[in-house]
């Protein structure tokens, strides 16, 4: 079978952080290709939704749905299959600027969902937090909780359905995760109790991380300064987390670290899992929750 047929029984999903697709367009789509992804979830457009570059992708035979609102964060999902009941932000996401409080704040192009083959699929980019004392971080929390609440209430509505959230949660779980001196608890982003205890909250809400049963160790992004990726410093943040039917169908992943190496590579990696719907219900029996 080539990459551009699609594959009814069986899903190679991927979520990257490209940082600036318009910079690396090229090099992801031919990873695309080179490692027949059928779903690849993107982080970090950096782009307008317009200024998207569709073509290159739609040239591989992939469908894409994207939301980019400047040249700043954004998120985007490329399918071979049709992407049904897209979806920008998920309900109850809050929104921030810099400098104002309260609940109607902009939000920001940080979530996008779509349908495939009966599989819901959340490309997110979780906002960084800056500094334990910065609003930002405040703002981090909330969409954390707030996301974990709509995992949950879909859950309990509808616990057969294949979900998965994939992106960049700015999170290392555990100490395990971290090998960059810079980040410490108590000091930096990304360890702090708080941002742990949000992830691991995703856990009870019915997730679980599809990837680390299959690769228990290894970094996921690097910082570009101070020789980060030569020395392996790096930080595993980047993550597929899946409902009890989604994670039931994964037998397999992979985290390509090479793909931090050549020119203009992104500072995260493609972390990707191996889906067997063969046993999954006909979608047409599925719920239908997205209209």
């Amino acid at each position: 079978m080539s990459p551009a047929e699609s594959r009814l029984d069986a899903m190679r999903l991927a979520t990257w952080n490209v940082n600036s697709i318009r910079a690396r367009v090229t090099r992801t789509v031919e990873f695309c290709v080179r490692e027949h992804i059928d779903v690849l979830a993107m982080q970090e457009i950096k782009c307008k939704t317009e200024q998207f570059p569709y073509a290159a992708f739609e040239e591989a035979g992939y469908h894409v749905a994207a939301h980019g609102l400047n040249q700043w964060n954004g998120v985007a999902i490329a399918s071979r299959e049709p992407l049904d009941d897209v979806e920008i932000g998920f309900p109850g996401m809050p929104g921030f600027e810099k400098g104002k409080e309260g609940p109607d704040q902009p939000q920001e192009a940080r979530a996008i969902g779509a349908t495939v083959n009966g599989v819901r699929v959340w490309s997110l980019y979780v906002p960084n937090g800056r500094g334990l004392d910065d609003p930002h971080y405040v703002y981090k929390l909330d969409w954390l909780d707030k996301l974990r609440q709509y995992t949950s209430d879909t859950l309990a509505a509808h616990p057969d359905l294949p979900l998965a959230l994939t992106g960049d949660f700015n999170i290392a779980p555990t100490d395990d995760d971290n090998g960059d001196p810079t980040v410490v608890e108590g000091a930096t982003t990304h360890v702090s109790p708080p941002e742990r205890e949000a992830f691991r909250a995703f856990e009870a809400a019915g997730l679980t991380d599809v990837v680390r049963p299959l690769i228990p160790t290894g970094y996921t992004y690097w910082d570009y300064k101070q020789l980060r990726f030569p020395r392996n410093e790096g930080l595993r943040i980047d993550f597929i987390l899946g409902s009890r039917a989604f994670a039931d169908a994964v037998h397999g992943a992979e985290i390509h670290r090479d793909e931090r190496k050549g020119e203009v590579p992104s500072d995260h990696v493609p972390v990707v899992a191996d889906l067997d719907l063969s046993d999954a219900d006909d979608e047409d029996d599925l719920p239908m929750i997205f209209g």
